[in-house]
């Protein structure tokens, strides 16, 4: 078997012919990030490498110093010995692959990734490769996601049978709460929807990009004018929800977008009242639906449920290594 243009170092997984890491989780002198999740791109690097998206992403983060230098890639480029360039991922905003190539070899380190339409972001693009990297954070053969517009009717049901309610939903700074949205209006709902303050700055960039999200107004109230607002929609990050600020509405229903919420003891631990099985992540048949497709002789499987994607990669006879990388979250999602 040849030998890999990438490996997994303490700082996450390295190519030493290009001398860049991707997505490190701590600083080093040259990374590229694959998107702009906290668990993905963190600040402090000498050198960053990104879609425009995500280093936009990061600078509203972390703020304009966040990296010693940034470098958008639009094109391929030559880095040190190897070819670079990044195909979409279909994650969120900015999202892509990181593809490298050198003497006919081709490396493809995935990041996160959806294969479910999402009009924040181009789709994923398969890439044939030797060496495939994936996640592994639903990699179970249980989870299966449903339409996700399928989950917002049930959303917009629930409005109307408690429509003296406001309806709170749990929805990730970036990426799950602007998929929420866009699902909202996707499924006719023209009403303002209303967001935590932790929320606007993202959704402002969203808007900036032409990414349709209608009328938003601020979650923010004096607790009159929250307890008012009946049958409203609002959208806060999970973090809220332990907060005083949940106190001001009256009897909200709390709702949870997230791909975990297949998993009914996740709901009842966080008091979720409405879980919203809401996905930005490949389930089980589109992991390994995706794996087929690239048909590497070399799999890689990354942060989540590695035991059952190897056990699957080998009946498909293919050679694959669990990589436990540090420092990725499965919860924010």
């Amino acid at each position: 078997m040849a030998k890999s243009l990438i490996s997994k170092t303490e700082f996450g997984i390295y190519c030493a012919a290009g001398d860049f890491y991707i997505d490190p989780h701590r600083p080093v002198p040259r990374a590229v990030i694959t998107h702009g999740h906290a668990d993905h791109a963190r600040a402090g690097h000498g050198a960053v490498l990104a879609t425009g998206e995500t280093l936009d992403i990061m600078r509203i983060r972390y703020g304009e110093t966040f990296a010693g230098a940034t470098q958008k890639l639009t094109d391929p480029i030559r880095l040190g010995g190897v070819d670079l360039r990044l195909v979409p991922a279909g994650h969120v905003l900015g999202s892509a692959q990181v593809v490298i190539e050198k003497g006919g070899r081709r490396e493809v380190v995935s990041g996160d990734y959806s294969r479910v339409a999402n009009p924040a972001c181009a789709p994923f693009e398969p890439v044939p490769c030797d060496l495939f990297v994936t996640e592994a954070t639903f990699a179970l053969p249980v989870f299966r996601h449903p339409d996700p517009l399928n989950e917002i009717n049930r959303l917009l049901a629930s409005v109307r049978r408690f429509s003296e309610r406001a309806h709170i939903v749990g929805a990730y700074a970036l990426g799950k709460a602007q998929r929420v949205i866009m699902l909202l209006r996707q499924a006719g709902y023209s009403e303002p929807v209303y967001i935590h303050g932790a929320l606007q700055a993202l959704c402002d960039y969203h808007l900036s990009q032409g990414i349709a999200l209608g009328d938003l107004r601020p979650a923010t109230m004096e607790t009159a004018q929250a307890r008012a607002l009946h049958g409203a929609i609002i959208i806060a990050p999970p973090s809220a929800f332990g907060s005083a600020w949940v106190q001001r509405f009256a009897d909200p229903v709390i709702a949870f977008a997230s791909g975990w919420m297949q998993i009914r003891a996740h709901a009842r631990r966080r008091g979720v009242e409405l879980p919203l099985v809401i996905s930005d992540h490949v389930d089980w048949p589109d992991v390994t639906r995706t794996i087929r497709q690239v048909d590497p002789q070399e799999l890689w499987i990354t942060h989540g449920r590695e035991e059952a994607l190897m056990r699957w990669a080998v009946l498909e006879g293919r050679h694959a290594r669990p990589l436990h990388l540090l420092g990725y979250d499965e919860e924010p999602e």
